[in-house]
């Protein structure tokens, strides 16, 4: 993908910039967040990594895989990686806070996990007055925010495609399987929706296409209840068992907009010594994989943590070696890497597990 002049241009101001500064750019190690544009073989990178909250498991696959790979691209060279991670604790003010920390102290790449989408142009902005390229994962900002720089970029997964192919599992047990998945034999799918955190686009779109996929092909269904449990198995379990109480066996699937919220509706029904419905979830952490394995877990949907910290990383790389990332990576719209989502269920499931 050709990158615009604008952007060439940008490029160049910010190395120019840098040397006004007394920085050596094209020879000698990059000390400051603008030198290591052009480093030497001998760079120290230094990476900030904002998160919204360190709590979230699929959160902190990311964080771990990025920390491991860090590690193995600098083996055996010289390049060292310094990762420094903040914990938000899903609050933007604390965020904004240590974004600042990270700029003050030279971090040549922000990775930002953002707690309040509609916070991100105040990011792009800090970023750019710094000249220091900003990686935006996993929570997807507006595009306007997104195309305010073109040193902006986002790592993730498609939230409609997500909720798709949560549907579509549940559609392949509602064809295969209805006699068992319609409790009281009315032709109707009655389901619950444990939804992450209100505003937040995969919340919104995982929950509005995985039932369009039912109603799509033609499957008739009721909601009986639906609410926030803002991504967390505490909340979840909590949610359900009202639910429990007020529905009783007339839920015949759990939706969960992420599994730690699917194992929390897991946790209730186990607690209450009931027969559990169908239960499904989407990221396919290590602790979901456990509960498919186990049965308890109709399915999940591969959310790529691994991929998300390998294309984060190899994002830094490009960057900081002062290259045009688009010349190595499929970058969507100058800005965006999508990674693909994929269905995880009874068959398939230890394709997914970590060795």
């Amino acid at each position: 993908m050709i990158r615009t002049m604008k952007n060439c241009c940008s490029r160049w101001r910010l190395k120019h910039r840098c040397a006004a500064l007394g920085l050596a750019v094209l020879m000698l190690t990059a000390l400051g967040g603008c030198g290591a544009r052009a480093r030497d073989k001998n760079t120290t990178l230094r990476v900030g990594v904002a998160l919204y909250t360190q709590d979230d498991t699929f959160i902190s696959t990311i964080v771990q895989h990025l920390e491991r790979m860090a590690q193995e691209a600098e083996s055996g060279g010289t390049l060292k990686i310094n990762l420094s991670t903040a914990d938000g604790r899903s609050n933007q003010t604390a965020q904004l806070e240590q974004v600042d920390r990270f700029l003050d102290k030279g971090c040549d790449v922000l990775c930002v996990n953002i707690v309040d989408r509609t916070a991100a142009a105040v990011i792009v902005d800090k970023a750019e007055a710094a000249g220091v390229p900003l990686i935006f994962f996993n929570r997807q900002p507006v595009a306007e925010d997104i195309q305010r720089w073109e040193e902006v970029y986002y790592v993730g997964a498609s939230a409609p495609e997500g909720g798709t192919l949560q549907g579509q599992i549940v559609l392949d047990a509602w064809l295969s399987d209805r006699e068992t998945m319609d409790r009281n034999g009315d032709g109707v799918l009655q389901y619950v929706m444990l939804e992450g955190e209100p505003g937040h686009q995969d919340t919104l779109l995982r929950t509005e296409y995985s039932i369009k996929t039912l109603t799509d092909a033609g499957v008739e269904v009721e909601k009986l209840a639906s609410d926030t449990a803002n991504w967390n198995r505490g909340q979840a379990s909590a949610k359900m068992a009202q639910w429990l109480a007020e529905f009783g066996g007339q839920i015949e699937v759990v939706f969960a907009n992420n599994d730690d919220m699917a194992l929390g509706a897991i946790d209730t029904f186990r607690e209450a010594g009931v027969e559990q419905p169908m239960v499904v979830g989407v990221d396919a952490t290590a602790p979901a994989l456990e509960a498919i394995k186990s049965g308890e877990l109709s399915g999940t949907v591969l959310n790529d943590a691994k991929g998300i910290a390998r294309a984060m990383l190899d994002l830094v790389l490009e960057l900081t070696a002062g290259n045009d990332p688009a010349d190595t990576m499929d970058i969507v719209d100058g800005h965006y890497i999508w990674l693909p989502y994929q269905r995880v269920t009874q068959e398939n499931w230890e394709e997914f597990r970590e060795p």
